[in-house]
């Protein structure tokens, strides 16, 4: 199995801290893979404005990182921050790792009154550029993700050995959300693609489990023709694909992705109040239905996050914390690392029915059963 762990809180921290919870974790994963995705920046030396959209990847030579600042020159890309990590040599096992990009950019002035809907499918296709610019030159340009206020990093190796090699417990990035995951996918080979969280226009997941149902799903929506939906290094990256389909072509609320990936059997929906709708939706989806065991963690644009699990409900995960702080681990000893300061006896680990949501305020949990209504709309 795989071991996750996500942090959220009102104030900033160290993505150090969360490394240190995967520690806790450690006879859970094997060293293939460390993904890393930050939400709500600050860095230590750039007032950053939340609107510039962040570049991250690897750049594994010197002409790659020429051939990056090329492209996004001749676009019209305006560089506002580049990062510099304070990097300690020999921690880490590739050799082929010129550059660790975290860059902030200003978009074209073009996109200056755009909406954000058309910002966010510039920003869609920048990547996609980008990343099929790496793939061409033998994939010396690797790139993660290109969004507001969102960073990854991604390698191969030791959670806090990669940490260590990065400096990242010096506070010069920080952030109010934090995603880990420490294994990469099992049935294929090491690839710095592979490595969770996965990320598409503001929309990461990450899991702990094994996608058995993941080539007609893979097929499904590649045969939708959307940009983005792409690459399937992991079987695991059709879940951030599926969250995306759900809120942005489909334009359903959060709940219904659970109706989508693990719709109800038919004599729950004859009792449910809104069985008629959710039966059309399963069979208008029923591509998407995953066949676990898979415990699935998510975070939306808006600092939201959740976790989901499957039917058969044998992957691991516990939601703990406190107003202002919460954690989601696949163990209790991941929480208590997270959020030592809180009351355990509050600790929740959902059911093959549940989502459980964490609102961006982090007031408090909010709970919702498959079995309950829903509203049928996204709020506007």
């Amino acid at each position: 199995m795989c071991r996750l762990a996500l942090k959220t809180a009102n104030e900033p921290f160290s993505p150090y801290s969360v490394l240190t919870a995967m520690e806790a974790m450690k006879e859970g994963y094997d060293g293939s893979g460390l993904g890393l995705l930050l939400r709500g920046l600050e860095f230590e030396d750039f007032k950053y404005n939340p609107r510039f959209p962040v570049l991250s990847g690897v750049a594994h030579t010197k002409k790659a990182e020429y051939r990056l600042d090329e492209f996004m020159d001749s676009h019209g890309y305006e560089l506002k921050y580049d990062h510099r990590f304070d990097m300690k040599h020999g921690l880490i096992e590739a050799q082929d790792r010129y550059r660790y990009l975290l860059r902030a950019y200003r978009m074209p002035a073009e996109f200056k009154e755009k909406s954000t809907e058309e910002r966010e499918d510039e920003m869609l296709r920048t990547r996609i550029a980008l990343r099929k610019i790496g793939e061409e030159h033998g994939g010396d340009l690797s790139i993660f993700s290109f969004y507001p206020d969102v960073a990854m990093i991604k390698e191969v190796g030791w959670p806090l050995q990669i940490g260590d090699a990065l400096k990242l417990h010096d506070g010069q990035i920080k952030s109010r959300v934090c995603m880990a995951q420490g294994r990469q996918n099992t049935n294929y080979g090491i690839n710095l693609y592979a490595c969770h969280p996965f990320f598409i226009q503001g929309i990461a997941t990450m899991t702990n489990g094994e996608n058995t149902a993941f080539v007609p799903i893979r097929d499904w929506l590649l045969g939708r023709k959307l940009p983005g939906y792409l690459g399937y290094q992991s079987d695991s990256e059709v879940f951030a694909h599926i969250l995306h389909y759900t809120l942005r072509e489909l334009k359903l609320p959060l709940q219904a992705y659970k109706h989508i990936i693990t719709p109800l059997r038919d004599q729950e929906l004859a009792k449910h109040p809104q069985g008629d709708f959710l039966r059309g939706l399963r069979d208008v989806c029923r591509r998407l239905i995953i066949d676990g065991p898979n415990a699935v963690i998510g975070t939306l644009p808006d600092e939201t996050c959740l976790i989901v699990m499957d039917h058969k409900k044998l992957r691991p995960a516990t939601v703990g914390g406190r107003p202002g702080e919460w954690a989601i681990a696949s163990e209790m000893c991941g929480v208590d690392a997270l959020v030592p300061e809180r009351d355990p006896s509050l600790d929740f680990q959902p059911m093959r029915e549940h989502t459980v949501i964490i609102p961006n305020d982090r007031k408090e949990l909010t709970i919702w059963s498959q079995l309950d209504p829903y509203p049928l709309h996204q709020a506007a």
